[in-house]
């Protein structure tokens, strides 16, 4: 680590505009990218708070010598508690989350307070990652070029349009919105998962507003692997997302969980299932052939900017993993309704027992008070039979 001096994030003491909170779990590494890029916004006091989720490595040595207020837990509680933790130290009116492989621009948290400053109804905004991912390799740049697409497509009005959900990688937060709602739910979840999409559900369901500022963005340090790729998918977002919006009575159909992502899912079934049925049956391999053609007529302009950006060699190798991709998303519907109707069906049968338990208390007539005389008869005729 090369010699940087600590201290303050600005030279004068004014009162920080922004609280920039980054927690952390054995990521010294990339901590230390994170907070040199952080150091090179300009113009902008903030305060910066980091919370080190009981590593094991020097991550709160890194952040104390870029002059973080650093926290420490004794032992590892999750993201959603270590968000909560740095945002309940925060004092500036807005509380800006950014991941510790997250690296921004110089203008990244200008732009947001920006937004904030220019819209007092503002509850909450969040950014996207960049299309330069600093990670080689054609998974994770797949991986983080997919998030960018996704972030950036739809339709905007001053690189804004409004959201449901909320998303900590790069966004921000009113810090009394924040603790108006009580923050993140470290019960809910205890590992990384959509704890920030569920605060947006309720930011918004309680008629906050949160935007997705296309202008706001950072690039993504993170090293995706398939399994990575294939575990966050399914069970960290997939899965505990679809639940979510049972539980919320939400028809999401923003992002990731638009109406040609659900196509996009059911092509790529139906293309592996006729694939695999063509090895019986030739003739039905044109039908796996079309699924896959509408596969790529769906996405097509998600190809076209792979090819723009990484040239269309990347693009046809991205393609093996964008169905990897669609395919847990399946899965992830398939796991969530089993899980879903399986609790379902739990409580409904639990609320029929104490149903009927509560009937046969009320069908049984209360026990009748026998006279002392004939009880005392009764006791005696039990203890010392003729």
């Amino acid at each position: 680590m090369e010699d940087f001096p600590a201290g303050p994030a600005s030279a004068e003491l004014r009162r920080q505009q922004l609280s920039v909170v980054i927690p952390v779990y054995n990521g010294e590494r990339d901590l230390e990218c994170c907070l040199r890029r952080l150091r090179q916004t300009s113009g902008l006091d903030y305060e910066l708070i980091v919370v080190d989720d009981g590593s094991t490595d020097a991550s709160s040595r890194v952040a104390e010598f870029f002059g973080a207020r650093v926290i420490r837990h004794d032992a590892p509680r999750g993201p959603a508690a270590a968000r909560n933790t740095g945002a309940s130290h925060a004092t500036a009116p807005i509380v800006f989350f950014l991941d510790a492989d997250v690296a921004v621009h110089p203008e990244t948290l200008p732009r947001a307070l920006a937004r904030f400053d220019a819209d007092p109804t503002l509850s909450a905004l969040f950014g996207s990652y960049d299309d330069a991912p600093s990670s080689p390799g054609v998974v994770s740049q797949y991986r983080n070029l997919l998030h960018h697409f996704v972030h950036q497509r739809g339709q905007f009005a001053e690189d804004l349009r409004p959201v449901k959900t909320f998303w900590t990688g790069c966004g921000a937060i009113r810090r009394e919105v924040f603790q108006a709602h009580g923050g993140f739910d470290p019960k809910l979840y205890q590992r990384p998962a959509i704890e920030d999409i569920e605060l947006g559900y309720r930011v918004t369901r309680a008629g906050g507003k949160i935007v997705l500022a296309r202008d706001v963005q950072a690039t993504h340090l993170k090293r995706w692997t398939l399994s990575s790729v294939v575990r966050t998918d399914i069970f960290q977002r997939g899965v505990p997302w679809l639940l979510l919006m049972k539980r919320s009575h939400v028809n999401e159909q923003d992002l990731n969980v638009d109406l040609s992502g659900r196509l996009s899912v059911a092509s790529t079934g139906l293309f592996i299932v006729a694939a695999f049925a063509a090895c019986f049956v030739p003739a039905i391999g044109l039908l796996a052939l079309a699924a896959l053609v509408n596969v790529i007529l769906l996405n097509h302009t998600f190809y076209d900017f792979l090819a723009r950006r990484k040239g269309r060699a990347f693009a046809a190798a991205s393609l093996p993993l964008h169905l990897i991709y669609f395919v847990c998303c399946g899965l992830s519907v398939a796991f969530a309704l089993v899980l879903w109707h399986t609790k379902l069906a739990e409580a409904e049968a639990k609320a029929a027992v104490q149903a009927g338990l509560r009937r046969d208390d009320a069908e049984t007539p209360p026990p009748q008070r026998k006279s002392r005389s004939v009880a005392t008869k009764s006791r005696r005729s039990a203890k010392w039979p003729k």
